[in-house]
């Protein structure tokens, strides 16, 4: 099998992710993420949904509680292993895989919805292929909840990735996803307090859309 490109900026992503993970404790926390929360009603019981890069866990869990069916993925071993014993604690019941974004065997118009919250790991041409394989992954109807933070944050840092070419827009994200129906997309500042990995004043980008 042909190696799958590497993220610039994260030469060993699935090493620096696993270096990360290791530490005590969850890195953002057990809650889910904020906009997905507000958003996540977009879903009724039992719809299928796929969380990108989904670390440890915390929204696929959150999204498993709520009644979902839900699939996710990482490539962090340490990060999928927390997110099932997280999962366990729970009671429910989440379909975890370690695999990367260009390994992973995405499915075409399958899912409800894709949550993606701070993918933010990818460079342009590694974002362009995920944004437009998550896209395609939606079934007709199917919903996009996606959070990112915008290059304001680089004068916050407190959280994401300090490269700029990694942070999201409005255009950008308005022209990633034209195929969609947007239903909202904002940006804004508020104080998060998610984990030690997301902690402080954050410039954020919040997306929801739909596949025609």
């Amino acid at each position: 099998m042909a190696q799958a490109p590497t993220p610039t900026g994260f030469p060993d992503a699935a090493a620096t992710w696993n270096r990360r993970f290791e530490a005590e404790g969850f890195l953002f926390g057990t809650e889910p993420n904020g906009w997905l929360r507000e958003h996540a009603g977009v879903w009724s019981p039992g719809s299928r949904v796929l969380c990108v890069a989904d670390g440890e866990g915390r929204n696929s869990v959150w999204l498993a509680r709520q009644g979902l069916q839900v699939q996710a993925f990482d490539i962090s071993p340490v990060g999928v292993a927390k997110a099932r014993a997280l999962a366990a604690r729970a009671g429910v019941q989440v379909d975890y895989e370690v695999a990367d974004c260009d390994s992973w065997a995405w499915p075409e118009a399958t899912f409800d919805g894709v949550a993606a919250i701070f993918v933010q790991f990818a460079d342009p041409a590694l974002r362009t292929r995920l944004f437009r394989r998550m896209a395609a992954a939606l079934e007709p109807g199917g919903t996009l909840v996606l959070q990112g933070y915008t290059p304001k944050q680089l004068d916050y840092r407190t959280g994401g990735p300090p490269q700029v070419e990694h942070l999201y827009t409005e255009d950008l994200l308005r022209g990633a996803f034209a195929a969609l129906d947007i239903v909202e997309l904002r940006s804004w500042e508020a104080d998060l307090a998610e984990g030690s990995g997301h902690r402080g004043r954050s410039a954020l980008i919040g997306l929801v859309a739909r596949r025609p």
